[in-house]
């Protein structure tokens, strides 16, 4: 919250208006599906404004003391509305310059907003993003947590891949495991892509059932005490084909070059274009069109983006230089139309000297013959 009241006092704002959901959970220790805060830059005082859903859950939480206890619950009333309510806690000090989160707040609210105060509405861009891509050390605990949980899971959801078993049947399995392992929820919705589907980086599991020689790609993820990790491997269904083959070791090439190239000072287009490298140099280029990472922490994407180097003409973070504490994740990937995909992935934390791996499972290629073990 410091560190937040001198970004306000950098920008000559008097008062911020919180609204992004995911932000209250960083700030307050609050997860919930509506609510506002309002920071005051000379104030210690918080104003929380919630409806009658979320009163009690804040009065635990502070009697537990894991709520701000300058925390002020303002209560948006039956007949109430959260915009309404933030203007008239605005309006009760008077801030001349009021900023407001220009990635959470609708148009639509900004201009009844604008109507409604005499301050000056000021959009401001990642305030709270950029504190957050930078983990402190409960947070680094909790993910390091998480992402021993997800690597143990690996070895059983990829030994799930048998021939003539459907995607949707192996990914209710995976998510069944993300529960017993302790999971709160998946992180989004778990990836099977199996032959041709895994042309497709982000397909949908379906009817389809696993043929002999079929890329299996698995990409799934679970969210543990507000955190979310994530991690993909790809398997061969039968026989490998000798392209399969050449496919992951290829990918598997360029995820370590991306985890060599991560080191505190170093851009994180850099890590990326270490991963592209060698894809290229292996004729691969065209079939890797995403991004080699993302960020992860209270959402499964977060910053930093690690990419292309690519100018945001919002003014958003952009390229940025890695730094210890910044957890993301690597994860080059290949995808053929009419043979299928491999990405491989895993979860990252910047250290002093390089990159811990929070996801340390087997990233050989696992290849599964019919009612055998993987070779």
């Amino acid at each position: 919250m410091s560190r937040l009241r001198a970004a306000l006092d950098v920008s000559g704002l008097d008062a911020f208006v919180v609204s992004g959901l995911p932000h209250l959970f960083y700030l307050i220790n609050l997860r919930s599906s509506a609510g506002a805060l309002v920071v005051w830059r000379d104030a210690p005082e918080l104003d929380l404004i919630v409806d009658f859903r979320y009163v009690e859950a804040v009065r635990r939480l502070q009697a537990a003391g894991e709520a701000p206890v300058e925390l002020r619950i303002v209560t948006v009333d039956g007949a109430g509305t959260y915009e309404g309510t933030v203007c008239d806690t605005l309006r009760s000090r008077s801030p001349a310059r009021v900023g407001i989160e220009a990635d959470h707040l609708s148009v639509r609210r900004w201009q009844w907003m604008d109507g409604k105060l005499d301050a000056e509405l000021v959009p401001t861009i990642e305030l709270v993003e950029r504190q957050r891509m930078v983990k402190d050390p409960h947070e680094i605990e909790t993910l390091r947590q998480a992402g021993s949980m997800l690597a143990a899971a690996v070895g059983p959801a990829v030994a799930g891949v048998r021939i003539g078993r459907t995607e949707t049947e192996i990914a209710r399995d995976i998510e069944r495991l993300l529960a017993e392992a302790g999971f709160e929820a998946p992180a989004f919705d778990t990836i099977v892509a199996s032959g041709p589907n895994g042309a497709l980086p982000h397909a949908r599991p379906g009817s389809r059932q696993l043929a002999d020689g079929d890329l299996v790609l698995l990409d799934f993820g679970g969210v543990h005490k507000g955190y979310c990790v994530d991690i993909s491997r790809t398997v061969v269904a039968g026989t490998a084909a000798p392209e399969a083959r050449r496919l992951h070791a290829a990918v598997l090439e360029a995820q370590s070059a991306a985890i060599a190239a991560a080191e505190p000072g170093r851009l994180a287009s850099e890590v990326d274009g270490a991963a592209r490298a060698v894809l290229e140099r292996h004729g691969l280029g065209s079939a890797f069109g995403h991004g080699t990472g993302h960020g992860l922490g209270i959402e499964v994407h977060e910053l930093p983006r690690i990419g292309r180097k690519r100018a945001d003409p919002a003014g958003g973070a952009g390229d940025v230089t890695l730094e210890p504490g910044m957890v993301f994740t690597l994860e080059p990937g290949v995808y053929v139309p009419a043979l299928g995909g491999v990405r491989i992935e895993d979860d990252v934390l910047v250290t002093e000297s390089g990159v811990e791996v929070l996801t340390p499972a087997s990233r050989r290629l696992s290849v599964f013959r019919r009612g055998a073990e993987p070779s």
